[in-house]
């Protein structure tokens, strides 16, 4: 049976017929260009706001702004993209406008520091205050773009899987790939040193090779997410929802949030805290893993000798092998998530693996100090760098962790698309309301990992131990009290035309 409902006036939460694999992949491939610029962020910002001139137990609050954006922007882009009644459909024109939003926001990242100097910045300094100001700003913006576009994207992704609940799964899963694929790509682009010399523009007084290697990955970046938002604005259809003619706004907004709240049930509490668990454990880690690298395990000084960006560069190559991981655990998850319990079960085992993975940084970390030790270093010299042994050790945590952050990408939104389709709720709310416990945990760990940080000498062990004691109470919560997901739903209706 084939179902045109384009031009069909429906209600907004009413499921949408189910589409095509080829639909659905299209849409989930703004992954790529949406985590190909959220790798550069996790592999090369954190120390580029240091070079900036803010010390490392305050950089962790700069990272403030992506929670404080995801906690307002996606619940807000959530519920107007269900109302939204433009011709152009209800995900796109939010899609759209969060790829030209991410555009602005790079340019400002990368010429942070040239405009800070155009603007009285002086060269001999260390700290720059101004181009942190723009930093900061532009920033700002790239997290409200980021929330823009995944928020949508998701809830796209489950309005044409229609009522398909493995479909539904399987979009979440394929989601998880298109990530892992923009993962490689960016990981790659930062760990690549000459990377500036394909755009010698980037390079000048203010900006030195370091500044100028992020700005070509940037460029990269968003030359690959235009390309790929163009590709589903002009291939891609949605369903139109007729115009409400009553005023909604900001209190019916506030209202539906916490009528949203009020009526979780207690499968969806136990979701949320799991994920918000889930979350304090990968926070820390995401957020310093390169610097980790640069300063536990190489023995690095920010801006000082060749220690430092050494081990940023083998993080980068690091997490490039965890994204490989990760690309093909998404597609296991589709196999090894079947059956009525295999998606919890899987999930809680998956996060002891986290945590003897994030407990395993302090060996590493420990068998590197104890060889910088034992190291003759003449002069004042740099200590040598860690030997293989190692360095395959510390690039063994990165590529394990592939497979726990897999899950992490898929299950959870798998989980409440499902819920949220069997009770009829909006996609985009829902989806909204589980990033709520997503960004929570995030505000958490930049408030606390900096001070706990320097508590106790101002490594990043601390906040890795933090999010092993998280994840093995979110393994526990999950495979003991997580409701399973309902048992799978096929539909065999199509969406005709969906293609221009």
């Amino acid at each position: 049976m084939t179902v045109d409902t384009m031009n069909s006036p429906t209600s907004p939460n009413s499921p949408e017929a189910s589409s095509p694999m080829s639909k659905i992949v299209l849409v989930a491939s703004i992954g790529a260009g949406v985590q190909f610029g959220w790798a550069l962020q996790l592999s090369l910002l954190t120390p580029y706001v240091q070079q900036l001139g803010v010390p490392h137990q305050w950089a962790s609050v700069v990272w403030l702004c992506g929670p404080l954006s995801g906690l307002l922007v996606q619940p807000i882009v959530g519920y107007y993209s269900d109302r939204c009644t433009s011709r152009f459909g209800r995900r796109r024109p939010f899609i759209a406008a969060g790829a030209a939003l991410v555009a602005i926001s790079v340019f400002l990242i990368g010429y942070a520091k040239d405009i800070g100097v155009r603007s009285g910045d002086s060269l001999d300094k260390h700290t720059k205050p101004r181009a942190v100001v723009v930093f900061v700003i532009g920033f700002w913006i790239l997290d409200v773009a980021n929330n823009m576009l995944q928020g949508p994207c998701r809830a796209l992704l489950a309005d044409i899987s229609g009522s398909d609940t493995k479909k539904m799964r399987t979009a979440n899963a394929m989601y998880s790939f298109f990530m892992a694929v923009g993962n490689v790509l960016g990981y790659a682009a930062g760990s690549l040193k000459n990377l500036h010399k394909v755009f010698p523009f980037a390079t000048t007084k203010a900006c030195d090779v370091y500044c100028a290697n992020l700005k070509s990955c940037f460029f990269i970046s968003i030359a690959l997410l235009l390309i790929l938002t163009v590709l589903v604005m002009v291939s891609i259809r949605e369903k139109t929802i007729p115009s409400n003619d009553k005023d909604e706004g900001g209190v019916m907004f506030f209202g539906q949030i916490m009528g949203a709240f009020k009526e979780l049930k207690k499968p969806m509490w136990i979701l949320l805290l799991v994920t918000c668990l889930n979350w304090i454990a990968w926070f820390g880690f995401l957020l310093f893993d390169t610097d980790w690298m640069g300063k536990e395990v190489y023995g690095g000084t920010v801006g000082k000798g060749s220690l430092y960006d050494m081990g940023v560069r083998a993080g980068s190559l690091g997490l490039m092998l965890n994204s490989f991981v990760l690309g093909v655990m998404s597609l296991g998850i589709i196999y090894l998530a079947r059956g009525v319990n295999g998606a919890k079960q899987l999930w809680g085992v998956i996060n002891f693996v986290l945590a003897i993975c994030l407990l395993m940084t302090i060996l590493v970390t420990k068998l590197a100090e104890k060889h910088r030790h034992a190291s003759v270093v003449v002069g004042g010299a740099e200590p040598p760098p860690p030997p293989a042994g190692i360095k395959a050790g510390a690039l063994l945590i990165f590529t394990v962790l592939g497979i726990p952050l897999a899950v992490t990408y898929s299950i959870p939104f798998a989980m409440v698309s499902i819920f949220c389709s069997n009770s009829g709720g909006g996609q985009g709310l829902s989806l909204g309301v589980l990033n709520i416990s997503i960004v929570i945990p995030q505000m958490l760990v930049s408030l606390v990992s900096g001070p706990l940080d320097s508590a106790f000498g101002g490594g990043n062990l601390p906040a890795f131990v933090l999010g092993a004691i998280a994840a093995v109470i979110s393994g526990i919560l999950a495979m003991t009290v997580l409701p399973s997901p309902p048992a799978v739903r096929e539909t065999n209706t199509v969406v005709a035309a969906g293609f221009h």
